[in-house]
């Protein structure tokens, strides 16, 4: 199932799932219910847009198999939905950067769930300009300010026989806290020795560059600045209609930003104990090298026992019966290891 989520959610991602543990062969009554019947009640999240596409999908698909829990996401960015996850203003928070000491987890222990992947696109508005290949040192410096207008030697000496004009470029960004913001400028920090701006969240971008509110928002500047560039999910990326350029990976091969290669990226990627994992930069010939992973933040105590049964019951599915409708929606699966290791995990967590 494809959604088409601006249309019927708009900002937030609203609908009713619910998920009998049961069902996808774990778990028991006393997941359920006294009866074994699947959670009914309201549970609630919110945070990164990336997975957003997936998630939007996700709910729908399983307000057809229950519709007694009603879930609402609410993607306003990694940043805010780590900082209520704190607070407690949510019952689950998602975000595709971990968690910092600035994060404001006071509410407790928590722990990551992580649910698909996908490429960060490097995504430009160039009429007439095709197939752009870009390095790691140029797209740094191209994200900087260090390098201005398209025809710079930089960028031609990738792009052999492309006709580049002296279009100023234009930097798009995230104005909010982000973890595509965290992921890519962590890339960026990592993959190359000119990069300054340091990664996080939030950076202090060049002059004159233009920040969009959620992945949206940086799909929308693009798509309305000719000469600009910016960082966007594939899902907004494709459904927006903007070009992508082939970036460098770490064997020197320019790779498209596709599910394939977000896969090859995702098979070697080292799986930390606490569940994070780190697929940037990845080696292989066929890996996309800006790969970022999505997780789910939840709480090792919940005051509110159905609340924690329902928590429990939707994380589930997305991590089960919920991967199959991943790609449709541009994001990659998990591996079936690393699923294994979540599933485990969660039923640890709320038991």
């Amino acid at each position: 199932m494809k959604l088409n989520r601006r249309a019927i959610f708009g900002g937030i991602t609203a609908g009713t799932l619910a998920f009998g543990l049961a069902a996808c062969g774990g778990g028991d009554d006393s997941d359920t219910g006294a009866d074994g019947d699947m959670v009914s009640g309201e549970i609630n999240g919110s945070g990164a847009s990336f997975p957003d596409a997936y998630y939007a999908a996700a709910i729908e698909a399983y307000a057809e198999v229950n519709p007694d829990l009603i879930v609402t996401y609410n993607a306003v960015g990694s940043g805010t939905g780590k900082s209520e996850f704190g607070e407690g203003l949510n019952d689950f928070a998602g975000t595709d950067s971990l968690v910092g000491d600035d994060d404001g987890v006071e509410a407790g222990s928590f722990q990551y769930i992580p649910t698909v992947a996908a490429p960060i696109t490097v995504s430009y508005n160039l009429p007439g300009v095709e197939g752009l290949q870009l390095d790691q040192d140029t797209l740094a410096n191209i994200f900087q300010g260090a390098i201005t207008t398209w025809n710079d030697p930089a960028i031609a000496a990738t792009n052999e026989g492309v006709t580049l004009p002296d279009t100023a470029i234009t930097i798009a960004h995230r104005s909010d806290g982000s973890g595509t913001t965290a992921n890519f400028t962590k890339f960026l920090d990592e993959a190359t020795d000119v990069w300054t701006l340091g990664s996080g969240d939030e950076v202090t971008w060049p002059e004159g560059s233009i920040g969009g509110e959620k992945n949206t928002g940086v799909a929308q500047v693009i798509t309305q600045t000719e000469g600009a560039i910016g960082y966007v999910d594939l899902a907004d990326a494709t459904e927006t209609g903007l070009m992508t350029a082939s970036i460098e990976n770490a064997e020197g091969a320019f790779i498209q930003p596709t599910l394939e290669a977000t896969t090859a990226a995702l098979d070697g990627a080292e799986v930390n104990e606490d569940l994070s994992y780190n697929p940037l930069n990845a080696a292989g010939a066929e890996t996309y090298p800006i790969v970022a992973p999505t997780y789910i933040l939840l709480h090792t105590e919940y005051e509110d026992e159905t609340v924690a049964a329902g928590v429990k019951e939707f994380v589930n599915y997305l991590i089960t019966d919920g991967q199959d409708i991943a790609t449709d929606n541009y994001f990659a699966p998990l591996p079936d290891s690393l699923r294994e290791q979540a599933v485990t995990a969660l039923n640890d967590t709320i038991a």
